[in-house]
């Protein structure tokens, strides 16, 4: 191959005389490198530079490191490797490598300082090269610089809406255990309302259950020791759920425990309780009732179902006892509201049973109702237990049949044996 047209197309050599052409080209080698050949190690020891006929360079810099990275490729008529050739310990400032099948020109240090005395031109070139090099890389270095000054100041961002949200989430956590905490001090306060210990009187056995579908509900029973004998029974469901409803029951029972201590029949008290909760009720709510008195010396309980489920009587054997069905509205809503006092006179053995509407809505994950006819056949298989056992194992049976699905509805449920 004749080098000599090769360097006129070279322009680092556009200064070199015509005559000087043929001693230049005795002191190149010409070398062939295949693709993905390494030319040279970043570090190692150089005395040669090379130049470019034809294919293609590539220039890395940290070679096999994890910060490797490549800073250009370099094509025909470039040179590479005179770094080392003013470098005092002559080591190589990158790694080379072929990106395709190459072909160089190699000029040793020896021949390459025996031409720049003859061509001091030719040092000009180089130098002026260098400079170029030199300002190009700086350029490129400032724009990576820049480059990641802008992902950090990026990355910077997402930190600080990052932390940002965090402080927010923070925020939200400790509102939710502070609402958690009200909550759970408002359920026990409602607790505390609902009757702690059940009368005890001679020849009446009492059974209660209270299980909230919140946190607080809206549903509420007692029972209240008169005078005479005689046990008020209260059974009742606000038309909401949560702490709205669970203010209005327990505004609802103050009414009631008030009125019923005046010993009126239970139609009047709960006149009374409408009256009263119409002058106080802002939120448009209102409450289905039974209210009624039990004169356990002779058996006879008098009650008005203020639009609330009628209660079931059973007796002894089991077989239903049906003292008819009323009229009543709910309380808080009409001035003038309807009610009517019913009466039974229960035989010995007989059973009571006051609910409110959550166990016959209860549902399972079929949706399906537990209903007033399941709750009436699990009430009679559960005939000889205690008031209190028998509450306690009809709501398991509700239990069972929701079978993991969500509580709808608060229920209560209040069970008086009468022997």
């Amino acid at each position: 191959m004749s080098i000599e047209p090769i360097l006129r197309r070279i322009p680092l050599f556009d200064s070199v005389e015509e005559n000087a052409l043929p001693e230049l080209a005795r002191s190149l080698e010409s070398i062939r490198i295949d693709a993905d050949q390494i030319l040279f190690y970043e570090n190692e020891p150089g005395d040669c530079f090379y130049i470019i006929v034809e294919g293609i360079l590539e220039i890395i810099k940290a070679f096999g490191s994890t910060e490797e990275r490549l800073l250009k490729d370099l094509g025909p008529g470039n040179f590479i490797g005179e770094m080392s050739m003013f470098d005092l310990e002559g080591r190589r400032s990158a790694t080379v490598r072929a990106k395709i099948p190459t072909t160089l020109l190699k000029m040793n240090h020896a021949s390459f300082r025996a031409l720049l005395h003859r061509q001091p031109d030719l040092a000009l070139e180089v130098t002026r090269q260098l400079s170029l090099r030199l300002r190009n890389t700086d350029n490129e270095i400032i724009h990576g610089l820049q480059e990641k000054n802008r992902q950090l100041a990026a990355a910077y961002a997402k930190l600080a809406d990052a932390y940002t949200e965090l402080q927010a989430a923070q925020v939200q956590i400790i509102e939710k255990e502070r609402l958690e905490r009200e909550l759970q001090v408002a359920r026990e306060i409602q607790e505390s309302i609902l009757p702690q210990t059940l009368p005890i009187i001679p020849g009446i056995d009492l059974g209660v259950m209270f299980r909230p579908a919140r946190a607080v509900g809206g549903d509420l029973y007692d029972l209240i020791d008169l005078k005479d004998n005689c046990l008020g029974v209260v059974i009742g469901d606000v038309s909401d759920k949560g702490v709205p409803a669970a203010i209005f029951m327990a505004l609802a029972r103050s009414l009631l425990r008030a009125e019923a201590s005046r010993m009126a029949p239970p139609a009047a008290v709960l006149r009374e309780v409408n009256r009263h909760l119409l002058d106080m009720n802002t939120a448009g709510l209102f409450i289905t009732v039974i209210y009624g008195v039990l004169n356990c010396r002779r058996r006879r309980f008098t009650f008005v179902r203020a639009g609330h489920e009628i209660p079931f009587f059973f007796r002894k054997d089991g077989t239903e006892i049906f003292p008819g069905n009323g009229h009543g509205q709910p309380l808080g809503l009409f001035d003038d509201v309807v009610l009517e006092e019913l009466c039974v006179t229960l035989p010995p053995g007989s059973r009571i049973v006051l609910y409110t509407d959550g166990a016959t809505d209860a549902v399972n994950p079929d949706n399906e109702r537990f209903g007033r006819e399941r709750l009436r056949e699990s009430m009679q298989s559960h005939g000889l237990s205690s008031a209190q056992a028998f509450c306690e194992a009809l709501f398991e049976t509700i239990t069972q049949f929701q079978d993991n699905a969500p509580q709808a509805d608060d229920m209560a449920m209040v069970a008086i044996d009468v022997h």
